[in-house]
């Protein structure tokens, strides 16, 4: 095993979508013009795919879950510091997401929700130790 993780996610407007997640941090691979789906990576072993609604659709075999009414997946992401939490989430809502309210300090472990523009939830944490 590579240890490396791919999430799959549709969105509405995939140059937006890049725009937001690059805003994060994401660094996009090179795509061609005409292309229906994007790659990005965050560290060296998070990748993030993100398709049209109808490639998603093709590649999943399934419909596109509707957002504003449920939740297929909520996406946690790993950072090194605890400062970073915050600050990412304040970079998520300056890019266009919202957040979900303050961080949650748990002792060991510390983080924050937001959504991104097409609604699907995540979270940046920090794990103390």
């Amino acid at each position: 095993m590579t240890g490396a993780a791919f999430v799959n996610l549709p969105v509405r407007d995939l140059d937006a979508a890049v725009g937001f997640f690059t805003a994060l941090g994401f660094v996009a691979a090179p795509r061609p013009p005409d292309a229906r789906s994007a790659q990005l990576s965050f560290g060296a072993a998070t990748h993030l795919v993100l398709h049209l609604p109808d490639a998603f659709a093709a590649f999943a075999g399934s419909a596109v879950c509707d957002t504003a009414t449920a939740r297929e997946v909520i996406v946690g992401l790993g950072v090194d510091r605890r400062e970073q939490v915050d600050a990412l989430v304040e970079r998520a809502v300056a890019a266009g997401g919202t957040a979900l309210g303050p961080a949650q300090d748990l002792g060991y472990l510390t983080m924050r929700g937001f959504r991104d523009p097409d609604g699907h939830q995540w979270s940046f944490l920090h794990l103390a130790g």
